[in-house]
């Protein structure tokens, strides 16, 4: 059974979170104890930690995420009907590759169940194992990662958090369609990494562009199945992580923002927030992205690729070559640009599809200005 790779909560610690009020949210969660496991098939979101440490850069490998359920569990919900459930915690297996095949194990499992997991990790390499999570599910991935760094790092032997996406671009089967960073800072990533991402398609949002108009983040949200979270985005006034300074970043609204955003997104189906430092003021911040993510859940309006496009309005913007077709929700006013599926090339895509896209793509369109968004998925999709 793949839930037997998971450990109960402490029973201090569920002692502790018992004596909160039926008002705090702890009063909403289902917990994984040593002497009962909850009803997955009654469950929309579960809580997962996961105490490995190993691929970072952590001056201790002991994880604790007491205080961060604590922090959590203590807030006040919002009038969410959403099912909770905290399943308790993967521990480390003897090495790294047990505790990959741990957690690829649990998360394929709950992703099959329509369960949205929400983990709370050590180093961020453990990405790679929600992203393997994938495989059984046959389906192409698209991977935000909300990052200070790109990841491709050269390590030799076992991967890191510093390398993990090579691994994921590399490794066999690749079922990556699309990667995405938001809020790299340049001066952290090489020239050559900068190029790489030109190179495959992949999309990246430097920290200023996003913190200048966060709004900008909202489509490529809306477009992830899974986003990672790496907790060194968020600069060190805001998130209290002294031991890995970082004097710039994302503050602490934006960070909850870009939560909110990925929970709310129809599609987004894991999230992943990684290389917690065991601070008590982090553990604060982490309660508070988890809170906006799960509202955001709450909120979904279950629109493309679930709904129908019969409820929205058609926008055809003529070209030189061709048209581009836009489509807008009269539910939610958000826009969509249609992908063509080219049948005399090899396609990563099996039909016409629609990728998201902000109001000002069709503004540009209707200039003649061709979206880059449109063109690099085209791209892709022919590669």
């Amino acid at each position: 059974m793949e839930f037997d790779f998971l450990a109960p909560l402490d029973t201090d610690l569920l002692i502790d979170i018992k004596r909160l009020s039926s008002q705090h949210l702890s009063s909403k969660v289902v917990f994984h104890t040593e002497h009962d496991f909850p009803d997955v098939t009654k469950v929309d979101l579960a809580i997962i930690g996961i105490l490995e440490n190993r691929g970072g850069h952590s001056e201790s490998n002991d994880l604790d995420l007491s205080y961060v359920r604590k922090q959590l569990y203590s807030l006040f919900p919002g009038n969410w009907s959403k099912t909770i459930a905290d399943l308790g915690d993967i521990l480390p297996g003897n090495s790294e590759e047990d505790t990959y095949f741990a957690v690829q194990k649990v998360v394929s499992k709950l992703l099959k169940h329509k369960i949205i997991p929400i983990i709370i990790g050590g180093s961020q390499d453990l990405t790679y194992a929600l992203y393997r999570g994938y495989d059984d599910l046959e389906q192409m991935v698209n991977l935000v990662s909300i990052d200070h760094k790109f990841d491709f790092g050269k390590e030799e032997g076992s991967i890191s958090s510093e390398s993990y996406l090579s691994k994921i671009i590399i490794e066999e089967p690749n079922n990556l369609f699309n990667f995405s960073n938001i809020g790299y800072q340049t001066y952290y990533n090489s020239q050559e990494e900068v190029d790489l991402i030109d190179k495959l398609f992949f999309d990246a949002y430097r920290l200023g562009e996003v913190c200048n108009t966060i709004s900008i983040a909202e489509p490529v949200f809306r477009d992830a199945d899974l986003v990672s979270l790496d907790l060194s985005s968020v600069k060190s006034s805001d998130s209290g992580n002294f031991h890995n300074f970082q004097p710039n970043g994302f503050n602490g609204k934006e960070i909850c923002a870009l939560s909110r955003y990925s929970g709310i997104s129809d599609k987004v189906s894991c999230l992943g927030i990684f290389n917690y430092n065991n601070s008590k003021q982090e553990a604060v911040l982490i309660a508070q992205i988890i809170w906006y993510f799960i509202e955001g859940v709450h909120y979904r309006s279950n629109e493309y690729p679930f709904g129908s496009k019969e409820n929205y309005i058609k926008y055809t913007v003529p070209f030189e070559n061709e048209d581009i077709v836009f489509f807008k929700s009269d539910k939610t006013e958000r826009w969509w640009i249609e992908i063509p599926f080219f049948t005399n090339t090899h396609n990563k895509l099996k039909k016409n599809t629609l990728l998201p896209c902000t109001h000002d793509d069709y503004l540009a369109a209707c200039n003649q200005e061709l979206p880059e968004r449109w063109w690099k998925a085209q791209r892709k999709s022919i590669l």
